[in-house]
């Protein structure tokens, strides 16, 4: 009713001097709105930060569902080329998809478009202690402790990571083509995720519509990580459904997923020797020795299990700086992605009961990754009573 009498008062306003189609009107006046609303939510959501942060954020939030368009009127444009149709429409499905047999909260997120107009949308900054393996977490009001920082201005992120250098802390900065509001606002497909192939670019889709229907406050590991499955195991399924089993996207999607989990289970060995390392009784100085030692052993160890796949997903991780804190940015998507894994197998590999069981699994709070484990632990025992 509220939305009814808006566009009923404003669109009197606006049509004394041009007449404008009332789908353009109910688009704008909502984005009107949601410039107004943007700055609230954003300041709410970040209560520990300066105002010249949580005014950009504001900004280019702002900015971003201004340029909101549907996507069924955008690709209708002439100058809009075949290839982007086809991703603007497969995005669509995808869509479609998680909504009516996912049965995710999609509310209106990915049926809208948006250009952004700078290289890379967001600078995310993660810190870690030089001999401890626990990130440095920031504090919000609505989704708790997390354990990265994203900006919208490089120059700002890094003026972060040197004020956390200056503390000693291990720092990693990188690029984000999407992230997720959650729920708060229709999130718009954004210009820079279309540079993605289109097994790639569903994968993203699926995982950041999941983040609507689940979001733990202060689990930051676990949110991405249970992301990473749901959005990767929708895309092997989606796939399989639209093109068939065997198909090169079906093949694909499989690809990048064992990919993952084989990666995310190495970080996991060379997490655990540090671990060993930094819990050792010995001087700070032997221990940032110790570690160079352990990075150069990871970095080769990944190098030739790599060396004859090309075309593997991490295969340039060998050649990157590496520290405590790019550990911890793997640790944080890629963390216990077997156990989920597991869930799909317990679950008869069927993706909707396995999303329901990790729901249910969390529900009564606690540690999420336990309440998972202690699920997965009860049918087993289940099935083993039943076979008995």
């Amino acid at each position: 009713m509220r939305q009814k009498f808006s566009l009923s008062f404003l669109s009197r306003g606006f049509t004394s001097f041009v007449k404008l189609p009332a789908r353009y009107l109910t688009v704008r006046i909502k984005q009107i709105v949601a410039f107004g609303v943007v700055g609230f939510i954003i300041a709410a959501m970040l209560p520990g930060c300066s105002p010249v942060y949580v005014l950009r954020a504001a900004y280019e939030e702002g900015k971003i569902l201004w340029r909101r368009e549907p996507i069924s009127d955008f690709i209708q444009k002439p100058d809009v080329t075949q290839e982007t149709q086809e991703k603007l429409r497969l995005v669509l499905s995808v869509r479609d998809y998680a909504r009516d047999v996912l049965k995710f909260n999609v509310g209106g997120s990915y049926s809208s478009y948006s250009y952004v107009d700078r290289p890379d949308l967001t600078y995310v900054v993660v810190a870690a202690p030089k001999t401890e393996l626990k990130p440095y977490t920031w504090w919000f009001l609505i989704v708790g402790s997390v354990p990265y920082k994203g900006y919208f201005s490089k120059e700002d992120a890094q003026t972060e990571i040197e004020r956390l250098k200056a503390l000693d802390y291990d720092t990693n900065l990188r690029a984000s083509a999407a992230f997720s509001t959650l729920g708060w606002f229709d999130d718009p497909l954004l210009a820079h995720l279309l540079r993605y192939d289109k097994v790639r670019l569903s994968e993203v889709v699926f995982h950041e519509l999941f983040h609507n229907t689940l979001y733990l406050k202060g689990a930051g590991a676990f949110n991405e990580s249970s992301a990473n499955f749901v959005g990767h195991r929708a895309a092997i399924e989606f796939f399989r459904e639209r093109f068939g089993d065997g198909s090169a996207e079906h093949q694909r999607a499989l690809q990048l997923w064992n990919e993952e989990r084989e990666f995310g289970s190495f970080i996991a060995e060379g997490v655990g020797t540090l671990r060993e390392l930094y819990a050792r009784k010995i001087p700070r100085e032997d221990k940032l020795r110790l570690r160079e030692e352990v990075f150069v052993r990871i970095k080769a160890d990944w190098a030739r299990r790599v060396a004859d796949r090309p075309g593997h997903r991490f295969r340039a991780f060998s050649q990157q700086p590496l520290n405590n804190a790019i550990l911890m940015h793997y640790s944080v998507y890629l963390k216990d992605l077997d156990l989920f894994e597991s869930i799909y197998e317990s679950c008869g590999r069927n993706l909707v009961k396995s999303i329901d069981a990790v729901l249910a699994a969390v529900a009564k709070g606690g540690e999420p990754f336990e309440a998972v484990r202690a699920w997965l632990e009860k049918s087993a025992q289940d099935q083993s009573t039943v076979l008995r």
